[in-house]
């Protein structure tokens, strides 16, 4: 066992390139995969990067995130999270919330929803052909149709999708506390009036359905209302909007692979699993979690109350379980990335995430085989300073 009384570094170590793993990182995680850092917010904590580590930090009771709760506490983000938020939460007031919106996705449910989603897609679509070439493919596509499912799914109107894509932004903006908390207070206000609405006039979407199945001796406050729609609206439009765009860059700027899906359209399931391992979706490690009883994690001891932060995108590219991990296979047997977290708060948007990555594959190699990058890559501009990585724009042509 060691314990590291070396200088205490400052991350992220630099700045975000594209897609890529920061160089820095990899060097220092490599010879150290715990490393002390100060985190840009409250402090100093414990930055974990080895694929075994991080699943234990993410699915070991001793690693609390209901602890990681309010300002003080060292964490990546301007406005962390507040308690009445699920994802800060620990059993069993996390179970209970969780329990709640299970449901809504089922196996069941989801099926149901693989032709609307294909319907949402070829509709953008059409548009974006019927403009002609080039064109914006994340104006065209892949931010309209997250943000079209997950409003249909809660009962929000269209109409207001825009303003809801402007709030979930601000509220994931990493350095801009001021405007993460202005964002959070409109979404939350948002939200209160709509649960106000199906208190008054039952719906049958997800909202209405939390509000009508509302326990008389197990009540939902109003602030946990409030707390799952913004997690269900923030993770099923910023993070699979980003991912959509980021696989398509990476498919569009690699040829090969590009074509290898074309040519075995039955490969997308693989290839939407391997692309979730490799590309680094966050630009920041996630969630704080706080040790609540001294632990040892390869060979380092975090002690009780050190705060610890896991780097999920190194965890996906560790040699000790993934074969050449800094290459793209689509004929990997068995993908066990932690892009969507680990234990009890993984995503529970997961399995939509996926389909709507595979419904949107799917439908592009049948529909634009022969789609390409409008400009060179390295003149696309890149979503900057913000939890969720992205490309800005993706001018296309086919």
């Amino acid at each position: 066992m060691t314990t590291a009384e070396e200088e205490v570094r400052s991350y992220p170590f630099g700045p975000i390139t594209r897609l890529d793993l920061d160089p820095t990182l990899v060097e220092l995680c490599g010879e150290q995969p715990v490393l002390r850092v100060r985190l840009p917010f409250g402090g100093d904590g414990w930055l974990v990067t080895r694929h075994a580590d991080v699943r234990t930090v993410l699915a070991d009771p001793r690693f609390s995130r209901a602890a990681a709760v309010g300002d003080h506490v060292p964490r990546t983000v301007a406005v962390g999270l507040p308690r009445t938020s699920m994802l800060s939460m620990d059993p069993p007031e996390h179970t209970r919330l969780r329990r709640r919106v299970m449901n809504a996705f089922s196996v069941r449910r989801l099926k149901a929803l693989r032709p609307r989603i294909q319907e949402i897609v070829h509709e953008l679509l059409d548009a974006m052909v019927a403009t002609g070439a080039p064109a914006d493919l994340t104006t065209a596509l892949t931010w309209p149709l997250p943000i079209t499912v997950i409003c249909e799914m809660l009962g929000v109107p269209l109409a207001d999708r825009e303003r809801f894509s402007e709030w979930v932004d601000g509220l994931l903006m990493l350095a801009d506390p001021e405007q993460a908390a202005r964002a959070r207070a409109q979404l939350d206000e948002y939200l209160a009036g709509l649960i106000a609405q199906r208190r008054v006039t039952p719906t049958d979407d997800l909202l209405g359905e939390l509000v009508a199945e509302d326990d008389e001796d197990d009540p939902l406050s109003e602030e946990e209302l409030i707390g799952l729609g913004v997690s269900l609206l923030s993770a099923g439009q910023e993070a699979t909007a980003n991912q959509i765009g980021n696989f398509v860059y990476t498919l569009l700027t690699r040829p090969a692979l590009w074509q290898q899906l074309s040519a075995d359209p039955a490969l997308v399931p693989k290839a939407v699993e391997e692309l979730l391992r490799f590309i680094p979706n966050s630009a920041t490690a996630g969630f704080t979690r706080v040790a609540t009883e001294d632990v040892e994690l390869s060979g380092q001891l975090i002690r009780a109350g050190d705060a610890v932060v896991a780097e999920l995108g190194m965890a996906n590219h560790d040699a000790e379980v993934f074969e050449r991990p800094d290459e793209i296979d689509f004929q990997r047997e068995r993908v066990p990335h932690v892009t969507f977290g680990h234990g009890l708060h993984h995503c529970l948007g997961a399995q939509l995430a996926r389909l709507e990555l595979r419904v949107v594959l799917e439908i592009l190699i049948d529909r634009m085989p022969g789609l390409r990058l409008a400009v060179p890559a390295d003149q696309l501009s890149w979503r900057t300073e913000r939890l969720v990585r992205g490309v800005a724009a993706l001018p296309v042509s086919w």
